[in-house]
Formats: structure tokens, sequence, C-alpha cells
């Protein structure tokens, strides 16, 4: 009788470790980092919008670049304003989910739910969306394809959640960012538009331009990028 038990938990165990390590810490098949030679990198915001927004969008203007924004539904209706400024302001928009939630505490139904959910769902595609925290359900894959929606992952963190200074962040994120980086940041930390500051003087210093993600483009993550992100996931 033990053993009846045991099996099928198992299964589920190594569904959902196959989920995380497959596909948050490896992304393969996900959109992830651009061509490595293009000179280009794409700024990527989670969480918001949120206060913060008018600040980082005064950044970002002073510096002539423009970003990608992954919005959650919560944040959207609470400040419709800052939503319409980042478009007017012509920065992408696109989806971090309808609710702010890791993908393993979602029920299917309600991961479908999280999934479909876009800020321009009415507009024509491609749709993106990232989950919270990049997390991974053994269904996360299937539902974003049947959703019509691109999963969009990063290569470099910039740890703004983080208490360290701005410059210290600013410092490593630059020592991590390559030609074709996608830049996780975040719409929220107070932290963040001082660490955008230094971050975007330190890109124009080394040649590379900021750009929208789709601009980028971002490519899918195969099998080599994979192991990189893999190692990297769990080797630091």
């Amino acid at each position: 009788m033990r053993r009846r038990w045991m099996l099928p938990l198992g299964g589920a165990f190594l569904a959902v470790l196959l989920a995380d390590v497959l596909g948050r810490a490896a992304g393969w098949g996900a959109l992830g980092a651009g061509d490595r030679a293009s000179g280009r990198v794409a700024l990527t915001f989670d969480d918001g919008p949120s206060e913060r927004t008018p600040n980082l969008l005064a950044v970002l203007a002073r510096h002539r670049a423009p970003a990608t924004f992954f919005v959650t539904a919560p944040a959207a209706a609470r400040w419709p304003e800052h939503l319409l400024a980042l478009r007017a302001a012509g920065h992408s928009v696109e989806a971090h989910g309808r609710w702010h939630t890791h993908a393993l505490l979602l029920s299917p139904w309600r991961e479908w739910a999280q999934v479909r959910w876009h800020p321009r769902a009415h507009e024509p595609g491609p749709h993106l969306y990232r989950p919270p925290y990049g997390g991974h359900s053994p269904f996360t894959r299937l539902l974003a394809r049947l959703a019509r929606r691109q999963v969009a992952l990063w290569d470099v963190e910039g740890r703004d959640w983080t208490a360290a200074s701005a410059s210290d962040l600013a410092a490593y994120t630059l020592a991590r960012t390559r030609p074709g980086s996608v830049i996780l940041l975040h719409d929220g930390p107070a932290v963040t538009p001082e660490l955008l500051d230094a971050l975007l003087a330190g890109l124009r210093t080394r040649g590379l331009t900021p750009v929208r993600l789709a601009d980028l483009p971002p490519r899918r993550i195969g099998w080599r990028a994979g192991w990189q992100r893999l190692a990297a996931s769990y080797g630091r």
C-alpha cells in the first residue's frame, strides 16, 4: 500500500523538478538573448507599473533609451495612467501575469487565467509572457502555446531587490552584460532609477545600444545556451 502512494508522489515530484530545471533554469525553447554580435541589449522591467514608473521614464528619456515593461494585472489596474505613459513614450508593454504568483502555487485552471491575461490582448501579436520569478509548472509551456503567448526570459539579473547600492549593482550587471543580453530589472525598488542611470551610462561607454526586446530580437534558447543558463542558475 505504501509503495502505491509513493509512485504517484515520486512522479509528481519529478515533473515539478523537470519544470524548474528545463523551463526556468535552462529555459529551453523560451525567448532569451539575441545576436551576440549585434551591439544591442534589451532593458526589461518586471512587476510594474508602480509609483516608481515616472522616475524610470525620466531616466530612460534622458538617455533616449527604449525598454520593455512586463506588467501585472493588479498593477496595471492600480496605475492606468502610468501604463498609458509607458506606451506614449514608445516603450513596449508585455505580460507578467494576472497575479504575481509562482506557477507552482497555481492550480492548472488558475495558471491558464494567469497566462491568458495580457495588457494588449485586443491588439495583434506577438504577445510575450514572462512568468513571475521565471517559475514554471509542468503545464506552463503547454498553456502558453494554447494561449498563443511566447515565454520570454533573460540572461542578466540587475538584482535590484537586494540591499546593495546602485553603483555596486550597476557594476555587477555591467560585468555580466554582453552584446545581445536581456537585462532583468524591476519597476518598484527605490534603488532602480539610480541603478538604471548608472547602467545606461556604462552601456554607452561600452558601445552597447539599449533597444526594446522585440528589436533585439530575442532568440529561442537552444541546448547550448540552455546548459549555460543551467550552470549559472545553480552555480552561483
